[in-house]
C-alpha cells in the first residue's frame, strides 16, 4: 500500500495553497520541490479580489495585504495625452470582502504559505525542497515518483503543480496544445516613482503609445518600492538589440524623459504561450496551475487561476481520499476548472492582449471611448470587473456538477 499522503509536485503559491487546504481537510500531504528555497524571480504580482477571499479563510490575507499595495483602481491608458478608462473596483463591495486588487509579489505569499504549514500543519504536511522530479508512474494501487534528492516515494494520487514543464504533465501523456505569442516580453523594474510625474496613474496601468522605441504598448505595475515595466522591442528591432542596457534606457526614457539614467534592479524577458490540457485528472495523476493551462498575463489572471485550482481540487480530492466518494467524482474538477480556464481566463487574456497591441490610432480611440462609457456606468462596470476579477467564473463554475 502506498503512504497515504498525497503527492504534491512543486511549491509555488498553487502546491502551497493545495498542501494547506488539504491539511485543513484532513488529507497529508508531501510536497517536493526541486528548488533549495522559495523563488523569488520576477513572476506574478496581482491578487484578485477572490483569491483573497479565499486566503481569508487562512488567516493570510491581512499579513498578505500588509506586506503590499491596496489597488482600488486599475486603467487602460493613452501615453500622449494621458486619456484614460479608469476601472474601480469598489463597484463589486457587495461580490467581495477585498473591492481591490492587491500588488504584491508571488513569493510573499509563498513565505507565508510556508510559514503557515511549517507553524500549524508540520504534522500533515512534509515539506522536501531540492527534491527534484524526474519520472512519475501510476498503478492500480498509487502513484511512485522518482528523481534527484529524494528516495522513490508512492503516494495514493500525485497532482503536478510543476510549471509549463510539468513532469507530471508528461506522465499522464497529455500534449499541451496551443500557441506561443510572437513578441517577447521584457520585464524591467525600476524604483522610480511614475505616479509621481504621470496624473492619476494607478497600481496598474495598460498604455497605449506611438514612441517608436516600442511597438505600441508598454504597461506599468507597482508593488512596494518597485515599478515594474512590461516592454517590447520596437519594431525591426531583435531581441538581444531590446536587451541591451542601452536600449532599456532608451525605453524607460521614452516613458518619462526624466533626464539622469534609470537604476534597473531586475530584468526578465520572456514568451507569453496561451495552451491548455485536454484533462486534468488522468487516473490517480492531476494538474493545477501552469501545468494544466497558460495564459498571457494581462490582467493578471495566471496565478489566480491556479490558487482557485487548487481550491477546487483539494475540495474534490478529500472526500475520494476519506473513501467518501468514488474516484469518478475527480473528473468534476476538470468539469469545473478546465472551461474557465478556456474561456474565462485565457480568452480574456488574449482579448486584453490583442486590445493593447492594436496600433490603429483611430481604433485605439474607439476602443478607449468604449473603455470609458463602461466605467462609467456602475451597471456595465461591474459585469466587466466581475469577469476580469474573475468572479463570474467561479460562481459558473460552482454550479457544475
Amino acid at each position: 500500500m502506498p503512504d497515504p499522503r498525497i503527492a504534491i509536485v512543486g511549491a509555488g503559491p498553487v502546491g502551497l495553497v493545495l498542501a494547506l487546504r488539504l491539511a485543513t481537510l484532513g488529507v497529508p500531504s508531501t510536497v517536493l520541490e526541486a528548488e533549495a528555497d522559495i523563488s523569488e524571480e520576477l513572476r506574478a504580482s496581482t491578487f484578485h479580489p477572490p483569491t483573497l477571499d479565499m486566503l481569508d479563510g487562512f488567516g493570510l490575507a491581512a499579513p498578505l495585504i500588509a506586506q503590499g499595495l491596496v489597488t482600488p483602481t486599475w486603467q487602460v491608458r493613452r501615453h500622449e495625452d494621458g486619456a484614460r478608462a479608469v476601472f474601480d473596483l469598489a463597484v463589486l463591495k457587495d461580490d467581495t470582502s477585498h473591492p481591490y486588487r492587491l500588488q504584491a509579489e508571488q513569493w510573499k505569499l509563498s513565505r507565508l504559505l510556508l510559514a503557515k504549514l511549517r507553524a500549524d500543519h508540520a504534522d500533515a504536511v512534509e515539506l522536501r525542497f531540492g527534491a527534484r522530479v524526474e519520472e512519475v508512474s501510476q498503478d492500480a494501487d498509487g502513484v511512485t515518483l522518482r528523481g534527484a534528492g529524494f528516495d522513490p516515494l508512492r503516494a495514493p494520487y500525485a497532482i503536478g503543480c510543476d510549471g509549463a514543464r510539468s513532469a507530471v504533465r508528461r506522465a499522464m501523456g497529455l500534449d499541451f496544445p496551443g500557441d506561443t505569442y510572437p513578441e517577447t516580453t521584457i520585464l524591467a523594474t525600476t524604483r522610480f516613482d511614475f505616479a509621481a510625474v504621470f496624473e492619476g496613474l494607478s497600481n496598474v496601468n495598460y498604455v497605449w503609445t506611438q514612441h517608436p522605441a516600442f511597438s505600441g504598448t508598454f504597461s506599468l505595475l507597482r508593488v512596494p518600492g518597485l515599478w515594474r515595466a512590461s516592454l517590447y522591442p520596437a519594431p525591426g528591432e531583435s531581441v538581444e538589440e531590446a536587451l541591451r542596457p542601452e536600449a532599456i534606457e532608451r525605453k524607460l526614457q521614452a516613458i518619462h524623459p526624466k533626464g539622469t539614467p534609470y537604476e534597473v534592479p531586475d530584468l526578465r524577458p520572456y514568451r507569453i504561450h496561451q495552451r491548455i490540457v485536454e484533462t486534468y485528472d488522468r487516473g490517480r495523476l492531476l494538474l493545477a496551475g501552469d501545468a494544466a493551462h497558460l495564459n498571457s498575463p494581462s490582467g493578471g489572471m495566471g496565478m489566480n487561476g491556479g490558487i482557485h485550482d487548487a481550491m477546487e481540487l483539494a475540495a474534490t480530492l478529500a472526500p475520494v481520499w476519506r473513501g467518501e466518494a468514488e474516484p469518478t467524482l475527480l473528473g468534476r474538477y476538470t468539469r469545473r476548472r478546465r472551461p474557465v480556464a478556456e474561456r474565462e481566463i485565457i480568452a480574456q487574456a488574449d482579448r486584453n492582449r490583442a486590445r493593447m497591441r492594436e496600433s490603429d490610432p483611430a481604433r485605439r480611440a474607439g476602443m478607449l471611448a468604449d473603455l470609458q462609457r463602461i466605467a462609467d456606468d456602475p451597471a456595465q462596470a461591474r459585469e466587466h470587473l466581475l469577469r476580469s476579477s474573475m468572479i463570474s467564473g467561479l460562481r459558473v463554475a460552482a454550479a457544475v456538477s
